[in-house]
């Protein structure tokens, strides 16, 4: 069996319990094709860089996938008809990650920064160096 990762994209209106429950149902299609899921990771709603199909955020989902390339192609052919679905990738690896994703480790990273209190001290919050000013040109 081949190893994939597989990410979509869900549209705003939609709420987080019916973003897991697609998750559920994507994972049914790959279980009868003969294939398993073997990590699921929610991401959140974040914001697009540019506006898709009228929606400024996205439901980001990270799936990865051990199944035959058949069981992903009967997965992708649903994705299309399902018009909840923004956008999904999938890409053939030769091994799966083991652990949070790159994506969720930042996310620990950021609520640990909110521990400290924030970002740290950096003098004059005007930009520049180390209070060197420019003459302003009209």
């Amino acid at each position: 069996m081949a190893l994939y990762e597989h990410i979509y994209m869900a549209r705003q209106d939609v709420s987080q319990q019916q973003v897991e429950e697609l998750t559920t149902a994507l994972t049914e299609i790959l279980a009868t094709g003969g294939g398993k899921v073997t990590k699921n990771e929610y991401w959140g709603l974040k914001g697009l860089s540019y506006r898709i199909r009228k929606n400024r955020k996205a439901h980001y989902t990270l799936l990865n996938i051990e199944a035959a390339p058949a069981a992903v192609a009967e997965m992708e052919r649903q994705m299309r008809i399902n018009e909840d679905i923004l956008r999904f990738m999938t890409v053939r690896v030769d091994e799966l990650e083991e652990g949070p994703s790159a994506m969720m480790q930042k996310r620990d990273r950021d609520d640990r920064d909110g521990e400290r209190g924030g970002r740290p001290d950096r003098g004059n919050d005007r930009g520049g160096f180390g209070g060197e000013r420019r003459p302003r040109r009209f």
